[in-house]
């Protein structure tokens, strides 16, 4: 007998719609191959356990809440098997501060950054500019701390930094990186096994949330990706890398900039999608497997203690 599925998709994040895509896509991969699934929101989940007693619980949440140890943490506490990483590993990888601090201690090459807090008192002086620019050169990217899918990034110059910082006031603090142009290079990482890299080039600015999400946005997805032998080795290994010093478990993807022959990590996410326009699966596709053998390969892989 196959096992029951709960698929937690939805949530309360800004990514909310994007997770419900990667439920939606998870169960109708499961049903049409006999599995019996359900899509269930995180405030149904005692509930909906109770009712339907699940033998694995399928972590389809992103951003907020859904990636960060939260939700982990609940899990590992109804000690039912569930996919992707853990409680400590989620909560790293999601804080881009501290997840950046860790590549640092450990040679991963990552772009330059100040760490900037909001006061009450919302003031941004000549001084200031001068200091990030000194520091970092503009252009550089602004960013929340605790956000993924790209969601409230900005690519500033001189002109239009202090406008787009004002943006981010509702976050406490939030990260100002050295912004690495070049090419941008994802790797997905399976367990212990490197799976493999795809290239994209957005006709947007960068590959933001349209770029990602919206298929009118034309990302155009380059696989195999045009590297040499060597240099693709090396991105592999430093995404294994990454995966590993943070303690990850299951299915994680690495977003890299590629610039003057160096790789710059500029993070790492446990929770990537499995939608149609999705990386992973496009990258698992390409090396011979099937979407349903890779939802197959996460459900073996979870457990509770992760």
């Amino acid at each position: 007998m196959k096992e029951r599925i709960l698929i937690l998709g939805g949530g309360i994040s800004k990514e909310r719609l994007i997770s419900l895509e990667t439920a939606k896509s998870v169960n109708r991969e499961l049903k049409k191959n006999k599995y019996k699934s359900l899509i269930c929101e995180p405030k149904e989940l005692i509930k909906k356990i109770k009712f339907y007693k699940p033998n694995i619980i399928f972590n389809a949440l992103h951003g907020q809440f859904g990636e960060d140890g939260y939700i982990q943490t609940v899990l590992e506490t109804l000690k039912i098997k569930y996919t992707h990483s853990g409680v400590l590993a989620s909560f790293i990888a999601m804080d881009k501060l501290i997840s950046k601090k860790i590549f640092i201690k450990n040679k991963i090459l990552t772009p330059k950054y100040i760490k900037f807090k909001f006061n009450n008192e919302f003031k941004i002086n000549k001084k200031f500019i001068s200091k990030v620019n000194k520091k970092l050169n503009f252009p550089v990217v602004i960013k929340p701390i605790n956000e993924g899918s790209s969601v409230n990034v900005f690519i500033c110059n001189k002109k239009n930094f202090v406008n787009n910082l004002k943006k981010l006031a509702i976050y406490k603090e939030i990260l100002i990186e050295k912004y690495i142009p070049g090419r941008e290079i994802q790797v997905a990482i399976l367990g212990k096994k490197k799976l493999g890299a795809i290239e994209l080039v957005p006709k947007r600015k960068f590959y933001d949330y349209e770029a990602k999400y919206n298929a009118k946005a034309k990302t155009k997805h380059i696989i195999p990706v045009d590297l040499t032998k060597k240099n693709l080795s090396k991105v592999l290994n430093v995404a294994l890398k990454a995966h590993r010093i943070i303690g990850c478990r299951g299915v994680t993807r690495s977003d890299f900039r590629f610039y003057k022959n160096k790789f710059y990590l500029l993070e790492i996410n446990t929770q990537p999608g499995m939608t149609k326009l999705s990386l992973v699966p496009e990258i698992a596709s390409h090396v011979g497997m099937k979407f349903i053998d890779l939802i197959k390969w996460m459900l073996k892989d979870a457990s509770t203690n992760r």
